[in-house]
Order: structure tokens, then sequence, then C-alpha cells
């Protein structure tokens, strides 16, 4: 129990330094330079750019989809336990999960190539981590209940669904114009594992019956696995009086997040295309990689059938021969018939792949009212690249999680006001909320850029009644096109 608690609190303290899910407002955003980090390929009005170290960009997310924290300890007069069981046990399903994620860029930089002024480069350093816990509704409907009331009924194992990671990613990437219709790009990236642990996929159930010699019988079948890597050392590290804690965890982050961990690799790909003067498509791939953990891995495996009738007790013969030995006799008997495994053999973890499409349509005064055509290439200018007042689309949205993939629908609009000011407005809807208003503001000072992203406004003044909060903000240093 102490490991479990001190896990859930290193993930909570890391969400600060890991990655967020979903970012419509950034998306397409391309004043921001981290909009390339969602679409390799979007537009790059940039001469270069360079992110203020560990400032640069910065985001944390947390959702809960079908209750809230309000939900349950509202001072509303309801008993707990009639909220428990209404919001809880009887209002939720398997396919609802808790968690939270988030990022921190250490550096990142981006320059266009002099003698190739098409082709943008971009390179950095990034911190991400996630958790996703899945609700387990037929284990929890069995340790509210019991099994006396539920004779019969099948308790599924496969709803046990966890998963949660911290991994550094040092990532490179190329944008190039083709003409006046096309822009591609390719990220490739590198990933240093800090740790991991995954339950999914799991298969099984418990049912109770009415038994022979006894008043009931009980049955497991088991195939459950979770899979771990670099979690033993900390804890090591967490558990060991002897050591200076200050001095070993920092040094221990620092040496998985340089290469120490488990290595793996992958790649983004995206692209802007121009279906006509004022309107354009946007599609991005992200993640399409792997991790190899074969360093610090400790899996723990049930796995196999048992069939048990408890304790036989024949009254009143035996009632003055019960003692605590015949309880452990049952747990052995148990433990025989299902072993409880440990290994280290290695595995491969996929990245959570997320994909991301966009349609855009600018009106309004172009500040630029030259055809688009397919007559030779032309590289981006400072004028070109904000071409619009006004725009206005769709986005979506979807990333491969334990259950399936998970979908949003995002519709937009943004406005230029100069080239100093620019605003972004969305909504989307997901499996969190309906009704997820978000406002972006990005501001040009000079040469210095600022942003600030937040999702879900309507739930800010009230965080513990909402199902989903998300912000991210930032500080570069610009040089534009044409400058």
């Amino acid at each position: 129990m102490k490991k479990v608690t001190v896990l859930m609190l290193t993930i909570f303290l890391g969400m600060v330094t890991s990655h967020a899910q979903n970012k419509a407002l950034l998306y397409d955003f391309y004043e921001v330079p981290q909009s390339l980090m969602l679409n390799p390929g979007v537009r790059t009005p940039y001469k270069w750019h360079a992110g203020i170290p560990l400032l640069s960009g910065i985001a944390v997310q947390a959702g809960s989809s079908g209750v809230t924290v309000n939900d349950l300890f509202a001072n509303d007069g309801v008993d707990f336990n009639t909220k428990v069981r209404e919001k809880v046990l009887d209002g939720l399903s398997k396919n609802d999960d808790f968690g939270g994620s988030g990022q921190i860029e250490v550096f990142y930089g981006g320059f266009r190539n002099t003698k190739r002024p098409n082709d943008y480069y971009s390179f950095g350093m990034y911190g991400e981590g996630f958790i996703a816990q899945f609700w387990p509704r037929d284990l929890a409907i069995l340790a509210f209940e019991g099994n006396a009331n539920n004779l019969e009924r099948r308790f599924d194992l496969n709803h046990i669904a966890t998963q949660g990671e911290a991994v550094n990613v040092f990532h490179f990437g190329v944008n190039r114009k083709l003409n006046n219709k096309w822009t591609v790009g390719l990220r490739a990236k590198l990933y240093s594992s800090v740790f991991e642990f995954k339950s999914v996929r799991n298969d099984g159930y418990f049912v109770t019956t009415q038994g022979e010699n006894n008043i009931l019988r009980n049955t497991l079948v088991a195939d459950v696995t979770m899979r771990t890597s670099g979690i033993e050392s900390l804890f090591d590290i967490l558990n060991d009086d002897d050591v200076a804690q200050s001095v070993e965890l920092p040094k221990w982050l620092l040496g998985r997040s340089l290469f120490g961990g488990n290595l793996g690799a992958g790649v983004d790909i995206g692209f802007t295309h121009n279906i006509g003067r004022s309107s354009y498509v946007t599609a991005s791939l992200l993640d399409v990689g792997f991790i190899y953990h074969n360093n610090d891995v400790k899996n723990y495996t049930l796995n196999g059938a048992a069939t048990n009738e408890g304790v036989e007790i024949v009254l009143p013969e035996d009632a003055s021969n019960l003692n605590a030995d015949i309880w452990q006799d049952l747990i052995d008997d148990f433990e025989r018939q299902i072993p409880f495994e440990t290994d280290e053999r290695a595995y491969l973890s996929l990245r959570p792949i997320k994909l991301y499409s966009s349609f855009r349509y600018n009106f309004g005064e172009r500040s630029l009212k030259s055809k688009v055509c397919d007559c030779g290439i032309k590289p981006n200018t400072k004028t070109d690249s904000f071409d619009y007042l006004n725009a206005v689309g769709g986005q979506f949205f979807m990333i491969n999680q334990p259950r399936g993939p998970q979908a949003a629908i995002t519709a937009f609009y943004q406005r230029r006001l100069g080239n100093v000011l620019a605003l972004k407005t969305t909504y989307t809807a997901d499996k969190y909320t309906f009704s997820n208003i978000g406002l972006g503001l990005n501001v040009q000072a000079g040469p210095v850029n600022f942003y600030v992203l937040a999702d879900n406004l309507l739930g800010y003044p009230n965080l513990p009644d909402s199902n989903y909060a998300s912000l991210q903000f930032g500080f570069n240093i610009i040089s534009w096109n044409g400058n």
C-alpha cells in the first residue's frame, strides 16, 4: 500500500513536467512556434525562433468523465454513501476514466535554411507524462456489495485498465514548402523512458455460485498482468533511509532522462494543403513509435483458475475447533491454484498515437492579394503568412487509449489585430464535457512572443465541479520572415 501511495504522489507531482493530450487551441495557431509540435507540416512564418529554456512550453491537463469531486463532496445534505451509489457505482461504466497529463519544454528552437529558404528546421527536448485510470466497475461493485447477494454474477477482470509514464523526448524536424499549395513536415524522435506502468487487455472473472458442501462456491479465473519499468529503482531510493533523497532523486531522474533508462524511437508527420484562395486543410499523425523496456523491468502476473468452497464447517461438531489456521489454509489453497508471479522479461510498448486534422476558411481584408497558383515555389514572407483578419473552421482529434480510440471535435474562430495580437476561441465536445469553451491569446511584443491558452473556461469558477481543465503558456523569441 505504501508503494502504491508513493507512486500516485509521484505521478501527481510529475504532472507539472509532463505532456497534455488534446491541444485544440494550439493546433494550427501558427503564430505560436509550438504549433509545429502538433503538425510538422504547419505554416512557418519565422526566420528563426528560440524558446526561453524551461518556459517556452508548459502545459497541464486533468479530466474525469462521468463524475466530479463536487458530485461526491458537495455539502448538499445527501448522504455520502448514497452519492457513491448513484454517481459512481450506478453512474460510471468501465469506459469512464480519471487522469491527467502535462509537458514542459527544456529547450526548443528552429531556423530557416538560408540556402533552401523553403525548409525550416526545428529541434528540442521536452519531458512528458500522463496517467489514465479506467473505472473498474465490476470490481468496485464487488467491493461495495460483496458476493452474497450477487450469486451467479460474473465480475469481469477485464475492467482493470491503468497506465502511466514519464518520458523525455529529443526531436528534430524538417518543414518544407513544396509549392504554393503544399507544405509537408517530418519529425524524428528519440524517447528516454523514466518510468512506466501498464496493465491493459486483462481477462478473467470472479463468480459465486451455490456450493454442495458449504453455502457458497467461489470461482476465480484470472489472466492479469502489470508491466513496470523504472518503478523498482524509484522505490529503492524513496524507501532507503540511508540516502539523501534530495540528492539521489534528482540524480536518478536526470540519468533516466538522458538515455539512462529505456530507449525508443518514433516519428511525427503532417501537412497543410491549400484548397482555394482562402481555405486549406491540415492533418498530422504524432508519436508513431515505441519504447523497448529492458532496464529495471519488473512484471507481475496472476494467471490460472481456482474454485474453492471456503471453510468447510459442520455444526455443531466443529464449533469449538475454529481458529486462524482455517482461514490461512483457505488463502494458501488459492495461492497454490493461481500462483502470483513476477519476472524481469523485457517488453515493447507502443506510443499513444495521436491524430489531428482541420479545415480552415480565412475571410476579411487580406494583406496580400496574390492569387494562389502552382507556378513555382515562393518562400513564406511575413505578409503572406498572416493573410487574414478572421478565420473559422473545424478540427478533429483522436488518441489511442486502452479502451479504444478517444475522439474530440472542435469548432474555432480566430481573429488577428495587426501584427501584435491574435485571439483564438474554440468549442470542443469530447467524453469529458460537451460545453468546453476555450480561449487562446498570442502577443508579439517586438521579438518577444507570449501565449496563453485555457480550455473549459466555464469550469474555472468552480473547478471541483468541472470534468476537465487545461492550461498552456510559454515565451519565445521570434525573428519573422521579411525582417
